[in-house]
């Protein structure tokens, strides 16, 4: 005899299998589980080679299902705002990301607490990081705050940046780490300062003029002295 109780969520099974059954909608879903930030319906568009009322229907069936799930564009450009495009947490991962990884993160975090691990102690192996990744970058040439946009963006921060009087100002528009730093801002927001502090130390030497994290400001925001 079949358990009622399994029969809806047996339904939203079949129901993502048969939205991602669709050549294009695969597509469009491993597009957006590739990308480290939410994409615009515009941008899916682009990167497949289709127009946008092609894409926006499939969008919406998807996330009727639950496959995606979309937010306004809060970068505050004119006109109305654009809906961005994310895979929903509990989406299959299709082997591009090891499902665990997000249980990972918040094992260790709770393994820091209990080892009554600091936001300095969070810091310096967000410097270990930061060099590692300063070290194998492959914009050799470019200047600190050129090289740190592009390591930002290529981590999915979304980075904009403003320059004036000699300070290049980057914003975090989308933060990968937003769900644990909304619960552990001392530990997520000093590994992030301490990733940038090694990153730009490793560059050049360059030091950051400042680091606003949540609990200074939305978005947060990093300052470095422009060197080009």
């Amino acid at each position: 005899m079949t358990n009622i109780l399994c029969v809806p969520l047996v339904q939203r099974r079949l129901d993502v299998l048969k939205t991602l059954g669709d050549n294009t909608r695969y597509a469009i879903y491993l597009e957006l589980a590739r990308s480290a930030r939410p994409l615009s319906t515009a941008q899916i568009a682009e990167l497949l080679g289709l127009h946008t009322n092609t894409v926006r229907p499939h969008l919406e069936r998807m996330r009727d299902v639950g496959l995606v799930e979309s937010h306004p564009d809060s970068t505050g450009s004119v006109g109305r705002p654009q809906k961005l495009y994310q895979v929903a947490p509990n989406s299959p991962s299709l082997g591009l990301e090891p499902p665990v990884y997000p249980m990972l993160a918040r094992m260790l975090i709770s393994m820091a607490r209990v080892a009554k691990i600091g936001g300095e102690d969070a810091a310096e192996a967000g410097r270990d990081e930061g060099r590692r990744l300063a070290h194998h970058r492959s914009d050799q040439d470019l200047p600190c705050e050129e090289a740190a946009e592009a390591m930002l963006d290529e981590l999915g921060f979304d980075p904009a940046r403003v320059d004036d009087e000699g300070l290049a100002t980057i914003a975090f528009t989308h933060c990968p780490f937003a769900d644990l730093a909304q619960a552990n801002p001392e530990l997520i927001c000093s590994l992030h300062r301490g990733m940038l502090e090694g990153f730009a130390d490793e560059v050049d030497g360059t030091e950051l003029g400042s680091f606003h994290d949540l609990a200074h400001r939305h978005p947060c925001q990093v300052q470095f002295a422009i060197t080009s």
